[in-house]
Order: C-alpha cells, then structure tokens, then sequence
C-alpha cells in the first residue's frame, strides 16, 4: 500500500462527499464504514435480543456480563491493534479479527447457555475491538486529507442508523423468527468486510516490521482496569464500590506510568500529558463520553419513571441525540476551511456542558421538554468536533506513533463510557436510586448523576481549549 502523496492547504480545503462515491475511494470507504457498522449494530442487535435469549434458557444473573465482557475485551483488543498492525500488516490482522468475530458471533447464535453466549461475546469483543481501532488507523493510509472530515462523517452517519435502525431491525427479527437471526446477521457482514479487505488491502512489499514482544502484562492490567470498574456495578454498598474504583484508578495510572517508560509502550508518546497538545486531545476524547455516560445510562429510566413515558417514547431520546451528532458531523464535514473546523472543536465540549446541565435543569424543574432540546444539544456537541479532533490528534502525533494514535480513538471512547456507568452507578446509589423508591428519591440521584455529567463535561472545555492553544504554539493545527 503506497504511503499517500503530502498535501497542500489548497486539497484540505476542496474535498467534496462525492469523491467518497467515486471507484478510486468508494471500496476503501465501504470497507470503513463496514467495519463502524460491525460495532454499532451488533451493541443494538444484541441489547434488544439478549433479554429473549435469556428468557428461552435461564441464567438473567450473568446478563450484564454479556456487556461487560465484551467491552472489556473490545478494549484490549483495541490497545493491542497498533503491534498487531505493525507486526502483521492491516490486512493479516483485519482478516484474522474479522474471522474471530465471526467465531464469536456464530458459538453465540447457536448457544443452548448463557456461559456459551458469555464465551462467544469474548471472542466477538475482542475481534471488534481490533476492527475498530485499525479502521481508525487506516483512515490517514487510505485516504488524502481533505477527503477525512467526510469519513468521519460517513461513520457518523452509520452510528446515527445504527442507534435509529438497530433495535427495530432486531426486535423485529427476534419476536418475527429468532433472537438467533438478530446474532447471525453479523456473520454475513462479516464476510462481506473480509472480501473487501482482501480487495483494496494489499500486503506491503517489505515484510513487516519487528514489533517487539507483547506488552502482555499492560494489556491485561488495562482489561484488569476495566473489570473492577463493571464489578463495581455489583458492589453490595457504597463502601465495597469505591474500594473497587479507587482499586481500578491505581491499576490505571500505574499502568501508564510503565507504558511510558517501556520501550514497546502501547500508548502514543506524551499520551495524557498537560502540556502537550496530544495529551490533552486525549483527556478531551476520554472525558466527553465518560460525561455523556450519564444520560445514555440514567436518561431512559428518568423520562419513563418521572415523567410516565412509554419505551418507546423514551428511547427516542437516545435516537434523537444520534441523529443530531450526525447532522452536525455531516455540516461540520462539509466546511470547506479546515481551519474552521480546528477552531470549531472547542465549542463540543461547550455543547456536552450545555445539554447536560439542560438535563440537571429538567429533573430540578420537572420540564421534560427540556430533555429532548437538551439531547439534540449534547449530539451536536459530538458532531461539533469528534472527527475534528480525532484528525488533529492524529496530524500531531509523529509519522511513527500514528498508528497508535489512531487505534486508540475508540479504544479510548468504549473505556470513556465504561468508566462513567460505573461512576454515574456510584454517584446513583449514593442518592438512595433503587428499584422501587419514590419518584423524589430517583429525581434527587439524577440530579447528582447529571451535575456530576455537567462537571466532567466542563473539565473536558478546559483540556480542548489548551488543545489547540497547544497545536498553535507547536504550528501543528494542519500538519499532515
């Protein structure tokens, strides 16, 4: 695969959405977006057919685990994608990822347990993880930088049909014919990205590159990381969960704190550092989502038990804030000035904190129409800068930590989400929130779940205004 000609102001500014249709860009564009569409649908194929599965052979106690499981190994799959790449080329390790997935996803769709399903959702995790982190990387390989903004786009356009399609599609399938036909669809998506992979991905002239050794140890102490924060959920008191989160946290920190003094580190150098712009990038990339976690987990529950709102009816409200980040993603990437959208990344964070203390302020007042103003507010938030930000924190890594960078974007987003339900269940519980209370006792736990939303969102303003302040001072805004 040829390394892509350098580009000019003049190309970072004349991208148009139809050279994502053209045949030089439109396999390439498909394969990405395919491999978006792997993760997005199958976390809505599998949470609305799963409770089915359940009911058919028992075993409702390891249901959560489902979930947990298959993050935590989408994560560590995630982090280990950059060596894999490196050691055994996209192409390699694409397809072998793709073919566990499918693995998974077929000892899933023919279970007769829940420890099957559990079995096959690591293996689904973990495969995905590595498919989501090398489409992130492999956007700056396979296309020139003035058509990037529009792949961000494209993908956000996939989450934004995912989160509208997903439960339809899959209710649909499970209650028509077979909680197993809304599983087994991934296996034909499956095929169709290996195929397409084989076709624009091209094992490189020169063997790949020496990796080094696997950081084995720091992979498995990030997925230990992630355990105690899902384990948390089901701690007996408060006591028992923060135990379990301050436990995590020094798991956390001390893994970075080797990952940057070893020679094969998994994360980029200057990775969540303060005076770099790399650093805070990735504060803001970890800090937003861990922020929204706070609706997506509690927002649902709140409309249907304060306010009387039937599922459905909830539920739009999480469909509502998809489709306006994908708006927005799809308007910001057709802005013809790249440094337009650079200056515009800031105002995300802004949006987040907005929308979130519109959500503090409804439970507070009893306005739910509040509610939906202030999810379409936090979906524009994401649309405002998430493919902004994601290309200047890969334009200011080096050449040679790119990879890592790229990979790490949504490796950093799933690990952003599943420490905030784990933080947002603490804050919760903390108010008294329990199956069965009053209504006053839920309004007063939302409230400090979504304050607390409102404050991390605020630190996340802070990190991306010294971000570009940061790419500024290093003359990195554009680089490429």
């Amino acid at each position: 695969m040829a390394d892509p000609a350098p580009q000019t102001e003049v190309d970072l500014e004349e991208g148009s959405w139809s050279e994502l249709l053209r045949p030089r860009h439109l396999a390439a564009t498909v394969t990405l977006c395919l491999g978006v569409a792997l993760f997005a649908f199958n976390e809505f194929f599998v949470s609305t057919a799963l409770p089915t599965a359940v009911a058919e052979f028992g075993g409702a106690a390891l249901l959560s685990w489902a979930f947990t499981l298959y993050l935590v190994f989408a994560i560590v799959g995630g982090a280990l994608a950059a060596s894999l790449k490196v050691r055994f080329g996209a192409r390699n390790t694409l397809i072998v990822a793709a073919l566990v997935f499918a693995t998974g996803t077929a000892i899933a769709t023919m279970a007769s347990s829940m420890p099957q399903v559990l079995a096959g959702r690591v293996l689904q995790g973990f495969g995905e993880g590595i498919i989501a982190a090398l489409c992130y990387a492999l956007i700056p390989e396979l296309f020139p930088q003035r058509l990037v903004p529009k792949i961000f786009g494209a993908e956000a356009i996939v989450w934004a049909a995912a989160a509208f399609g997903g439960p339809l599609i899959s209710g649909l399938l499970t209650e028509y014919w077979s909680w197993r036909a809304a599983f087994f669809v991934n296996i034909p998506a499956a095929a169709i990205f290996i195929a397409l992979v084989v076709a624009i991905l091209h094992q490189p002239k020169q063997s790949p590159r020496a990796a080094g050794s696997v950081p084995l140890l720091r992979l498995v102490a990030f997925g230990f990381g992630i355990m105690l924060i899902s384990l948390s959920n089901t701690a007996a008191d408060g006591y028992s969960m923060s135990a379990l989160l301050a436990a995590a946290l020094a798991v956390f920190v001390a893994t970075v704190h080797f990952d940057r003094r070893s020679p094969q580190s998994i994360l980029p150098f200057g990775a969540f550092s303060f005076d770099r712009p790399l650093g805070t990038g990735l504060w803001v990339v970890l800090l937003m989502p861990l922020a929204q976690a706070s609706g997506s987990v509690y927002l649902v529950y709140a409309l249907q038990h304060l306010w009387g709102f039937g599922p459905t009816a909830a539920g739009f409200s999480n469909a509502l804030m998809a489709i306006s980040w994908s708006l927005t993603a799809i308007i910001v990437a057709s802005l013809r000035s790249h440094e337009t959208r650079v200056r515009l990344v800031w105002t995300g964070p802004l949006f987040l904190c907005l929308g979130l203390g519109g959500l503090t302020l409804a439970v507070a007042s009893g306005e739910y129409g509040l509610v939906f103003v202030s999810q379409s507010a936090i979906g524009a938030g994401f649309g405002l800068c998430w493919g902004t930000l994601s290309q200047l924190l890969m334009n200011v890594s080096s050449i040679e930590e790119r990879d890592k960078t790229s990979a790490l974007l949504p490796t950093l987003q799933s690990a952003g989400y599943a420490i905030g339900a784990a933080v947002f269940g603490a804050v919760a519980n903390a108010g008294g929130f329990d199956e069965g209370v009053s209504a006053r006792v839920i309004s007063a736990a939302m409230l400090g779940v979504f304050a607390l939303g409102c404050v991390l969102a605020a630190a996340s303003l802070v990190f991306g205004i010294r971000t570009l302040r940061l790419a500024r001072c290093e003359g990195r805004a554009t680089i490429q």
